[in-house]
């Protein structure tokens, strides 16, 4: 008999995922627009290129270790609980204590 509480997941919709795909290619690709019509030397336009392919690799690493940590304690919540349990079903209230 487990008195934890199960896990729910929820799914995203379809829509949800791809107006989030939608809004990253949008941003990215106006923002890349941008930066190749600014009235500047190649090189100036190649580094402000790269600064923005730097930043979205950055954010995916980001939102990847954060995701990550937030499994991590959630399975560590999951493994205390258990452990819990299992010096609940083992402890006899009846037996003499232990010295």
């Amino acid at each position: 008999m487990s008195r934890s509480t199960p896990k729910v997941v929820v799914a995203h919709s379809s829509a949800w995922v791809i107006q989030t795909w939608l809004s990253f290619a949008l941003s990215v690709g106006v923002t890349a627009v941008g930066i190749w019509n600014l009235p500047l030397d190649p090189w100036v336009k190649s580094f402000l290129g790269m600064g923005l392919l730097f930043s979205v690799g950055s954010t995916f690493s980001l939102s990847k270790t954060v995701r990550d940590q937030h499994e991590m304690e959630q399975l560590g919540t999951r493994l205390d609980e258990a452990r819990v349990a299992k010096m609940l079903s083992e402890h006899d209230p009846m037996s003499p204590p232990k010295l």
